[in-house]
Order: C-alpha cells, then sequence, then structure tokens
C-alpha cells in the first residue's frame, strides 16, 4: 500500500502508528491549501514579506527566496512555513488579482 494518495498527496494512517493526529493533521493541512483553490498571483516569483495564513501562489517558472527551485509549483503558506504542491492537469484555480478561472492545461495555465 501506497504511503500518500495519488493526486493530492495526503498521508495514510499506518496501522499501528504512534502519533495519529500527526499524521490526519498533515492531511487535513494539505486539503485546507488544495480545496477550493483562490491564489494571490499566478506566475509569482517574489515571496510576500509578511505573508498571511492559509496565502497561496502559483509560482513563475524562476522564483526566487524561499521559493527557489519550486518553479511551476503551487505555494502555500501556513504553520509559519512555505509548502508546496505540484499542480496536475486539470487543477481548477481563481486568480484574485485578475478575477480570472484558470485551468492546468498540458500548455499551462489558461483562462476558462
Amino acid at each position: 500500500m501506497a504511503e500518500q494518495t495519488a493526486h493530492l498527496a495526503l498521508p495514510y494512517l499506518a496501522p499501528s502508528q504512534a502519533q495519529k493526529h500527526v499524521t490526519h493533521n498533515e492531511a487535513l493541512r494539505r486539503l485546507d491549501g488544495l480545496v477550493q483553490l483562490a491564489v494571490e498571483a499566478v506566475d509569482a516569483v517574489t515571496p510576500p514579506g509578511a505573508p498571511v495564513e492559509g496565502e497561496r501562489h502559483l509560482l513563475g517558472l524562476s522564483p526566487t527566496g524561499d521559493w527557489a527551485g519550486q518553479g511551476g509549483d503551487l505555494a502555500v503558506y501556513a504553520d509559519g512555513a512555505w509548502w508546496f504542491a505540484t499542480p496536475e492537469i486539470g487543477w481548477l484555480v481563481f486568480d484574485k488579482a485578475s478575477e480570472t478561472l484558470l485551468v492546468l492545461k498540458a500548455a499551462g495555465w489558461t483562462s476558462v
């Protein structure tokens, strides 16, 4: 059995696992960051100086600072740190800045 789900990388609880709440809370944190996806910016390259808990950004190809090496990923700020997810074909995101709904196609993010 895999250690996480195929699409959202939610961690599974292991049989006889101690501290199951840690794994469960990690799954809830990922769900909170990935479901009903609305981002502050698309093609972002510089992390904000004072991010707000739950803030999300779709990163450009060459981000800097805390986002370096995460080009094309989704950045989510939670529990005082950034975590990243790689979007899959078919994901939908609402861009708050342009008030546009986008879908990820093979050619990239496209307005719906």
